[in-house]
């Protein structure tokens, strides 16, 4: 018979999501007993995230730095009838800095690694080796729910870190090259440079599908860094991913798909940008307003989580139609027009945007002019159910 293991806040999953609900709870509450359940043998899996300095509240920062190991003052992106760079900053989070700062701030007793779960209430955890956490509240953080409840397209993509032969020149990101072949949707190339030699190269897909080539993807970021005289070493890494990309759907039924009555944070909460699939600033709004509650209690965290999370998604419904413009509305070959025509204006909209936070004044001048998807099919769209 397994043991009981008593603490007072329990965090399922130890992704981006877990994790910065775990460094907010010690910094602002260092008296909570936090522990995270994660089912890896390390924490925060293997990726890179990337956010504009808009994207995090000034007063929210200070949860954020820590895990940051790149940082630019700007990007660029290019179609083929626009180049532009844009002047806003821009960083970047990897996973092996979670888990270092994790592992730095938190007591050893914090960390339940590679332990499988079986169940999770409200305040308990049911874990494969047969012991169970007794919490006085639960967060789940495992990733998204049942995504089949919801009418979503796919942002999905293949990401090397390439080492470099010689510099490459390059002092700030690419955060659009879309003037690569369209295949399988809208495709472009993302690059960020993280040394004089090494790149990280991510080839990018708005798809109808969620399956990824890996091979062929592979093969395409190789010819990409050829026609740019990159002469490449060594692959140091590799990552892919499959992102939910949210054109409709009803928020209760998706979140009842994980549990009616748990707490949830991250992709399992639907807190992603309905028309990016970044969890990034959701993550650190919710793991800060967290942070901020007296009440820890199972109860209290479902009920403070759920309404969180309702609201996110009513705000989302402006980036959900858009979505549904972008997947419904027009020829996937066609799909880089309306990026492009998006990336025409003024960059302070376009911040705006990726943080989730468009102004009205914004939304209407998104949606004026000449559109980039046929008005019959842009009017078919807006009577269907992506304003949910």
């Amino acid at each position: 018979m397994g043991s009981t293991i008593p603490c007072d806040v329990a965090i399922v999953g130890g992704g981006l999501a877990g994790g910065l609900i775990a460094l907010a709870l010690h910094s602002r509450r260092p008296d909570l007993d936090v522990r995270i359940i994660e089912a890896a043998p390390h924490l925060g899996g293997d990726h890179v995230w990337s956010f504009f300095g808009s994207d995090v509240d000034a007063a929210d920062r200070w949860l954020v730095a820590p895990l940051v190991v790149h940082d630019w003052t700007g990007y660029d992106v290019a179609f083929p009838d626009l180049a532009r760079p844009i002047a806003a900053t821009y960083h970047s989070v990897t996973s092996e800095r979670l888990h270092a700062v994790l592992r730095a701030q938190l007591p050893e007793r914090a960390f339940l690694l590679g332990r499988k779960v079986l169940a999770v209430s409200a305040t308990a955890v049911v874990l494969a080796d047969g012991d169970r956490i007794a919490a006085k509240g639960v967060i789940d953080c495992r990733g998204p729910g049942d995504l089949s409840v919801l009418d979503l397209g796919w942002q999905k993509f293949l990401g090397q870190e390439l080492l470099l032969h010689h510099p490459h020149g390059k002092p700030i990101p690419t955060v659009m090259d879309a003037t690569v072949a369209q295949i399988d949707g809208y495709r472009f190339v993302y690059c960020l440079p993280f040394a004089d030699d090494r790149m990280f190269v991510e080839d990018t897909y708005y798809s109808d599908t969620p399956q990824i080539d890996r091979a062929a993807l592979g093969t395409r970021i190789a010819a990409y860094a050829a026609g740019r005289g990159w002469l490449v070493d060594s692959v140091m890494r590799t990552e892919a991913g499959v992102l939910p990309i949210t054109l409709g759907g009803d928020f209760e039924t998706y979140w009842r798909s994980s549990g009616a009555h748990v707490a949830k944070a991250g992709m399992r909460a639907g807190l992603f940008q309905p028309t990016t699939g970044y969890s990034l600033p959701d993550a650190v709004r919710l793991a800060v307003a967290l942070a901020g509650q007296s009440d820890l209690s199972g109860k209290a965290l479902a009920r403070f989580t759920h309404d969180y999370a309702r609201a996110a998604w009513k705000r989302g419904a402006f980036y959900r139609m858009l979505s549904a413009m972008m997947f419904r509305a027009g020829d996937p070959a066609e799909r880089w027009r309306i990026i492009e025509r998006f990336y025409r204006l003024d960059p302070t909209l376009i911040t705006r945007f990726y943080a989730g936070r468009s102004s009205l004044k914004d939304k209407m001048r998104i949606l004026t002019g000449k559109p980039p998807v046929p008005v019959r099919s842009a009017i078919r769209v807006l009577r269907t159910t992506a304003w949910r």
